[in-house]
């Protein structure tokens, strides 16, 4: 009878990251202690400890994590759109309208995180560099359809911003809108800034 093999330290890094993920979705920011994560994760308490050096280092890490996934998924939208900028952008912007991002989990898991960027300077410093990133993108692919320097960072911000207040009704309350109603606007809104 064979000896059932452990989890490589990399695996295991991740098993507590989607532990965490599941607990911060259910529990909030109250909840992300070692003792529950750990109980989530089927682990020690001293794992946790040994593979991040406590709670605040893998909250960090899940939040890098969780904001890798989300990018993975626009830029994986944008890559299916083709060549053509205006599908690029357009594919951009609407893949926060549908799954994997669209998730109420996921609304949850990031609500968690944003409360504590408030309280934490660490995870106040990972938001603002995903969130750079996030709108270094919309500048490129706005400036790829033509938008103006000294129009681009307003007009990512604003694409941004309807996109993040749609996203957050989608996840809340879908019977307001829906999909298709959340494109049409911001596919109002793009063309406003890019006809």
């Amino acid at each position: 009878m064979s000896k059932p093999s452990r989890a490589t330290p990399e695996v295991r890094r991740l098993d507590l990251i989607a532990a965490t993920a599941r607990v911060l979705a259910a529990q909030g920011a109250a909840g992300a202690s070692v003792r529950t994560i750990a109980a989530e994760a089927g682990v020690s308490p001293g794992l946790v400890t040994h593979h991040f050096g406590g709670v605040a280092r893998l909250v960090e890490a899940t939040y890098d994590h969780v904001a890798g996934q989300v990018e993975r998924a626009l830029d994986e939208a944008m890559a299916r759109a083709g060549d053509a900028p205006h599908a690029r952008l357009t594919a951009y912007v609407e893949a926060s309208f549908a799954p994997p991002i669209a998730d109420p989990a996921l609304l949850a898991t990031w609500i968690a995180f944003w409360s504590m960027a408030r309280a934490d300077p660490a995870m106040a410093a990972s938001h603002a560099r995903h969130y750079a990133g996030y709108r270094a993108t919309l500048e490129a692919l706005l400036a790829a359809c033509g938008v103006a320097e000294p129009r681009r960072r307003l007009a990512a911000v604003g694409v941004a911003a309807l996109v993040d207040g749609l996203w957050l009704e989608l996840c809340l309350s879908s019977g307001t809108f829906d999909e298709a109603e959340a494109r049409a606007l911001t596919a109002d809104y793009l063309a406003m800034l890019t006809g």
